[in-house]
């Protein structure tokens, strides 16, 4: 959680800048050279791609090991082996994670992806954050009650009835709050993101279409613009960095408002 200070600080900072020009620094590209210039319209639309792809590739891949490491594989060697190297796996530092994006990602599946493009960024981001979905879907499923796995064995369902009815529905909202931090995670990670190549100087906001810009356009996101900016100097550019940083705190805030507006939805519900 942001700190009330910094907060502060940073509305002080970015105050000048958004209160003058808040339409243009929201549509404006990247540009590191004239902070005049400088905008966040690509890191945002960059990060928002970043974090479809996350969603679509990490969260059914975690939340299925998961299942499989609690409902099915129980306690054989293979499981126990699996569970540590996930929970080591989730203490790697993400700069190791954005050296292995490079050397697979970008150099070896090339073809695949074509090179340094969204796709490997947000597999990469994938990859960084399946160990913390793993881990909080396995915990919010082993904290369901037994008693409703038992009633819908006795009822005559078996056990993928009733993981898929019973179990996952239950377990939906510690799911949620996982799979929410994890999210976040990757939308505040800047060393992957640029080891993979992102851009870090100029990029302007181009004509080019949503699928161009993601199999072969250069891409960045709002922590690799708010490091672009921060090496700066100038005050001036100080101001744009703290209006990125509020613009990217304030992302991940709507992201996580929405997440549990839709956790309380569906407990009320079940």
């Amino acid at each position: 959680m942001c700190h009330p200070l910094l907060m502060v600080h940073l509305v002080q900072r970015a105050w000048p800048l958004l209160s003058d020009d808040l339409g243009g620094f929201l549509s404006r590209g990247q540009d590191a050279s004239n902070a005049a210039d400088a905008g966040v319209w690509q890191a945002v639309r960059g990060t928002l791609l970043l974090a479809l792809i996350v969603s679509v590739v990490a969260f059914p891949l975690g939340i299925a090991c998961a299942v499989y490491l609690e409902e099915y594989a129980g306690s054989s060697r293979l499981a126990r082996l699996t569970r540590l190297n996930v929970r080591n796996l989730a203490g790697v530092p993400s700069i190791v994670y954005g050296i292995l994006g490079l050397a697979i990602f970008v150099k070896f599946f090339e073809p695949v992806t074509n090179g340094s493009t969204v796709i490997a960024g947000g597999l990469t981001l994938s990859v960084l954050v399946l160990p913390i979905v793993v881990i909080t879907a396995s915990e919010a499923l082993r904290a369901v009650p037994r008693s409703i796995r038992e009633g819908a064995f006795g009822v005559g369902a078996t056990q993928w009835e009733t993981i898929r009815s019973h179990v996952l529905p239950s377990a939906a909202p510690g799911i949620l709050t996982g799979t929410v931090l994890s999210l976040a995670r990757a939308a505040g990670e800047a060393a992957p993101v640029l080891l993979v190549g992102a851009a870090t100087g100029l990029l302007r906001v181009g004509n080019t279409g949503l699928w161009d810009q993601i199999t072969e356009g250069r891409f960045t996101a709002l922590p690799v613009a708010i490091f672009s900016y921060a090496r700066q100097p100038g005050e001036d550019f100080r101001a744009v960095t703290a209006a990125a940083s509020l613009v990217l705190v304030l992302l991940v805030f709507l992201v996580n408002g929405l997440a549990i507006s839709l956790r309380n939805r569906y407990e009320r519900r079940w």
